[in-house]
């Protein structure tokens, strides 16, 4: 990437940030401002100062000796001016502070919230630790950037304008000499600023490996442990750290590269000004002090120049940050809702899949895992889908739910496609109970009610009653406030499957969809739990996924699965009379359906 590309990546960068982010808070960043520029001039006056104090005061008083009450006034003055800066430097410092804070805590929630939008073929796209560090790691280095940048940057400069108006007053041609340092250290600035961006983008990347290296293995230490793989995830880990820890240094060679040869470029216009300076004074066109007040202002500038070359290196890396964030934030998804959708509001509501064709993305393009699809799950009956693994079964609930839309065909719900209503109010009419059981680290109550959370206190218990969940709850230490840990680890199997039925219990929903629902279950909570679903399953739309063709025996209607495509249809004695796929399933002793 060359200069220009890097400044237009820049502006492009920081634009959207500046005109979204800063703007809500600009009275708050005027007056900043102002207690900056007060510092500013407070440090520019302590340095022009330095001259009455050393032609005035010392070389007068020695002079004179009676002038020495000029001495009092003049070092008041410079003290004044130490506590001047001391104080508007701490308020600047602490409102920008706030400030920068602020706008990325706002930017960390406006990337959630727009991860929240997208579909799930973007959550299958990046893997979840990814997505941990773009919220996270990603935008506190932006977090780290714009608070020194927002804090530093003005003051720093505001303060560098200040001392080199000094130096001109002080003497212009000096200043010339001291100019020459700029165009170097800019141009270091600039190239070291470019190298930092791209070892930056480089940096979060693999940052993000090894967040999604470890997140994988603390959620598979089971398996982890029980296949004695710790030496093989030491060295995975291991490596993931090492190539971190590689580009961490890489980047410190970078941004600390300009301070040695800053110190040189400053070593010469230092001896220049005491060479050119010393001239002048011998010459009677400079007092020595005014050399004195030239110098002290040129050395105070020096700190913030040396800081300004910091910020930038530190912005850099935050860009390098941001544009990460920003390919996030241009994610979009595939489900998009029509601007005139309307509310889905049904009691008893009908699924039609008419003609539906569906591949995701990763299929080859002759493969398909639906092919013309249709049938109808009616209304207040219940639907079962069997079949061998990979029929196209889960996919079929994952177009219900609208987690992706058909290729070509329509799916109706109570007559009205899907994607002409609203996502929220079609979720809304639905209760999932999955296989993969989600438990949330949080109470046992907080996970029954996460589908409706203002649910009573007896809601709660009902649905746990009905679900055969209230026993080992009050067995619990806590009962129903007991913090159950991350996905439930303090639960058994069956325990968060009968969470899980709980929460769909709860949720009353009209239609009804169970994910393999009791393939956690022992035979005696099956049986128990299976009266609960008929009860529920009754007056509601429920379409089922078994993998114990015994639960789903009394089903209205069952559906078989074969690759995508409807094989077979009918109700169990219908389907032995058929002596097909189902009939060899249901006497076949080892089948495994899932």
């Amino acid at each position: 990437m060359d200069k220009t590309q890097t400044n237009q990546s820049t502006v492009s960068l920081l634009g959207p940030l500046v005109k979204k982010y800063l703007s809500p808070y600009s009275g708050q960043l005027a007056i900043a401002v102002f207690f900056m520029m007060i510092a500013a001039a407070a440090t520019a006056g302590f340095a022009k100062l330095l001259q009455p104090v050393l032609d005035q005061a010392m070389i007068g008083v020695q002079k004179n000796p009676d002038t020495i009450a000029v001495i009092i006034p003049l070092g008041a003055m410079i003290f004044a001016s130490f506590v001047v800066r001391g104080l508007a430097t701490y308020i600047h410092t602490i409102k920008m502070n706030k400030i920068s804070q602020s706008i990325v805590a706002d930017i960390q929630r406006d990337v959630f919230s727009h991860f929240m939008t997208l579909d799930l073929k973007f959550f299958h796209k990046y893997p979840s630790g990814q997505l941990v560090s773009r919220v996270t790691n990603d935008v506190n280095v932006m977090r780290t950037a714009v608070s020194d940048s927002l804090t530093g940057l003005g003051s720093n400069f505001l303060t560098l304008m200040f001392l080199i108006a000094v130096m001109v007053m002080q003497d212009w041609r000096l200043s010339l000499v001291t100019f020459t340092i700029f165009p170097f250290a800019s141009g270091l600035v600039a190239y070291l600023g470019r190298r930092l961006r791209k070892v930056s983008k480089s940096i979060q990347g693999e940052t993000a490996n090894l967040m999604g290296v470890l997140t994988q293995i603390f959620q598979g230490i089971r398996q982890v442990q029980a296949y004695g793989m710790e030496n093989r995830e030491r060295k995975r880990a291991g490596a993931a750290v090492m190539s971190v820890r590689n580009l961490n240094i890489k980047a410190a060679r970078i941004s600390n590269l300009s301070t040695p040869i800053n110190e040189i470029l400053v070593g010469g216009v230092v001896f220049g000004i005491i060479v050119y300076g010393g001239y002048r004074i011998a010459d009677g066109e400079l007092t020595p002090g005014g050399l004195m007040s030239f110098i002290a202002a040129f050395s105070l500038a020096y700190e913030p120049m040396k800081k300004l070359a910091k910020l930038n290196n530190a912005l850099q890396l935050g860009l390098g940050a941001a544009e990460r964030v920003d390919e996030m934030m241009k994610e979009t998804t595939s489900i998009i809702e029509k601007p005139n959708a309307h509310e889905l509001t049904t009691q008893k509501p009908s699924i039609t899949f008419k003609d539906v064709n569906f591949s995701y993305e990763n299929m080859e393009e002759n493969k398909q895992a639906l092919h013309d699809v249709s049938m109808t799950i009616e209304a207040g009956k219940v639907t079962a889908l069997v079949g061998p693994s990979g029929g196209g079964k889960t996919t079929i609930l994952s177009l219900v739910l609208r987690f992706y839309d058909p290729r070509s065909g329509e799916i109706r719900i109570d007559g009205q496609d899907t994607r002409d209503v609203t996502v929220s109010s079609l979720r809304k009419n639905m209760a999932l109970v999955s296989q993969d059981v989600t438990i949330f680290d949080d109470t046992i109550a907080g996970n029954i009610s996460y589908g409706l959370p203002f649910a009573t206190e007896e809601q709660i218990t009902k649905a746990a009653k009905d679900a055969a969940a209230d026993e080992f709850i009050l067995a619990l230490p806590h009962g129903y406030q007991t913090q159950v840990g991350e996905n439930g680890v303090l639960l058994s199997g069956g325990q968060r499957q009968r969470i899980s039925l709980a929460r769909a219990i709860l949720r009353d929903a009209p239609i009804l969809l169970l994910d393999e629902a009791t393939s956690a279950l022992d035979n005696e909570s099956e049986r128990l739990i299976q009266k609960t679903l008929e009860t529920l399953e009754k007056d509601r739309t429920t379409l089922v996924i078994a993998h114990r063709l015994s639960t789903i025996q009394s089903a209205d209607k069952i559906i078989v699965m074969d690759k995508g495509r409807i094989a077979e249809q009918g109700t169990h004695s219908e389907l032995l009379i058929k002596n097909g796929i189902y009939a060899r399933m249901y006497n076949s002793t080892g089948f495994d359906e899932s």
